[in-house]
């Protein structure tokens, strides 16, 4: 059982990591998951717990968004952002099955220096195009092998769903809120799927430490909806170029420095 102290943290940890992410669509688990790990928590534990705390976090940020207008979530089918994030989250609820139920067969290494490669040339891209001012003509092909490869990677790691999504939406002509929005709309539904996978294969996930992540989340989620509603499209999708060539070289550079 943790202590009231660690808890704190651990609830304040997972405040400031949501806030990042639910702004940027990308970050929480990327960055949250090894924190832990140092901190001594036991990866078993940890991936769980790091995935149904983003569960509840990731659906109010997208109530958030939607509410704000920073995307379009209306009933009927009438709202593309709707058809991307739930076409986006059952492909990657499938990609997350996959990553859970293949988990132990698969080389995290090499998995992981391909995907910090990925990232930061996604990352580059996304500066360019902000540069150029010239996105792609939007692809649903590009956009779904994106959001299954990433899926994949959510399943066995925690994390590296947002930066590839958020990024490779903007590539493939999203508008960058509605990106960010649509992100944690289908983000929840592959932490909801991946979760109840853990549940049915592995039991039981360390509730004390899901249920402080939980707490911290939850807060974040207004604060990062109304950051995107300030924030200029062209400044934020700065950043998140900014931001996905850092973890794509943390990412590589954890993996490949002795």
């Amino acid at each position: 059982m943790l202590d009231l102290t660690t808890g704190a943290l651990i609830a304040f940890s997972a405040f400031l990591m949501e806030v990042v992410d639910a702004s940027l669509g990308m970050g929480y688990g990327t960055v949250l998951t090894p924190i832990l790990l140092m901190a001594g928590f036991d990866v078993t534990h940890v991936v769980p717990a790091v995935i149904i705390s983003q569960l509840g976090g990731d659906f109010a940020a997208a109530g958030f968004h939607h509410k704000l207008k920073n995307v379009r979530f209306t009933h009927g089918g009438s709202s593309e952002d709707l058809r991307i994030a739930l076409t986006l989250g059952v492909m990657s609820a499938a990609g997350a099955i996959m990553a859970v139920l293949t988990a132990v067969r698969i080389s995290k290494f090499y998995l992981n220096l391909y995907i910090g490669l990925l990232i930061t040339a996604i990352g580059f891209i996304v500066l360019a195009l902000t540069v150029r001012k010239k996105p792609f003509s939007f692809s649903w092909l590009r956009l779904l092998g994106l959001g299954l490869f990433a899926s994949f990677n959510k399943g066995l790691s925690g994390g590296g769903y947002g930066p590839i999504v958020v990024s490779g939406q903007i590539v493939t002509g999203v508008d960058v809120k509605n990106a960010v929005g649509i992100t944690s709309l289908a983000e929840g539904i592959v932490c909801l799927t991946a979760f109840l996978t853990y549940l049915m294969t592995t039991g039981v996930p360390d509730w004390p430490l899901a249920i402080y992540l939980s707490i911290g989340v939850l807060f974040s989620a207004p604060v990062a909806a109304l950051i995107v509603r300030k924030v200029e499209a062209e400044h934020l999708r700065l950043v998140i170029g900014v931001v996905t060539i850092i973890l794509g070289v943390g990412t590589t550079m954890r993996l490949i420095s002795p």
